[in-house]
């Protein structure tokens, strides 16, 4: 019997860099053993953005019936959209012995956290709010408002950061996919993670 899959939570505040560390650890290492949970969002999809691959972009009164029908495992509304993870791929995954990821919100990370207190929670940090901000800015895909709310956001998001079980530092991307993947490979090899592992040795 296979060992359940072990649910990783990953965030960061906006431009902090934690989508490209995960698109450059899975282009370097392959990962088979873990999968992106793709979440669903209210948002309009950003220039070069796919739906399904991204996100599920949907209407707001999708996403609504969504959680009246308790079809996701979190949501959350940031800077006027919502974002949620749905419910049931996760957990089909989960039970096969599948590594879930999921890239999203702090207040959606913490409400994970409340059904699956055995989720790894890791947070992005950026080498500073000056960096930050000069990120946000350089991107020019948004309106001067949108970027002032996020940095504003982002701050009270850093702020929340010692909540989480490990703290990434980017600033240096090689770094950053390095810690993300030892904090991976570490989680894989605890014997709470291996139990069954452990039994199947014992009948042999």
């Amino acid at each position: 019997m296979t060992d359940r899959g072990i649910l990783f939570v990953f965030s960061g505040p906006s431009g902090s860099g934690k989508g490209t560390i995960l698109s450059n650890y899975f282009e370097k290492y392959d990962d088979q053993n873990i999968k992106y949970s793709v979440s669903a969002t209210t948002r309009a999809p950003r220039e070069g953005e796919v739906d399904g691959v991204n996100y599920y972009f949907i209407s707001t009164k999708d996403f609504d019936n969504m959680i009246k029908n308790n079809e996701l495992l979190e949501w959350t509304c940031y800077c006027d959209n919502k974002y949620g993870t749905p419910l049931k791929a996760v957990t089909k995954m989960l039970d096969n012995g599948t590594d879930m990821l999921l890239e999203i919100e702090t207040e959606g990370a913490v409400n994970v956290k409340k059904m699956y207190p055995d989720a790894v929670s890791i947070f992005v940090l950026p080498p500073s709010v000056t960096e930050l901000k000069h990120r946000l800015t350089g991107r020019a895909t948004e309106e001067k408002d949108v970027i002032n709310k996020r940095i504003q956001t982002a701050i009270k998001e850093i702020g929340m950061a010692d909540q989480y079980d490990y703290v990434l530092l980017n600033d240096s991307l090689d770094s950053a996919v390095e810690g993300f993947r030892a904090i991976v490979m570490a989680e894989r090899f605890k014997t709470n993670n291996n139990k069954n592992t452990i039994s199947e040795v014992l009948k042999k």
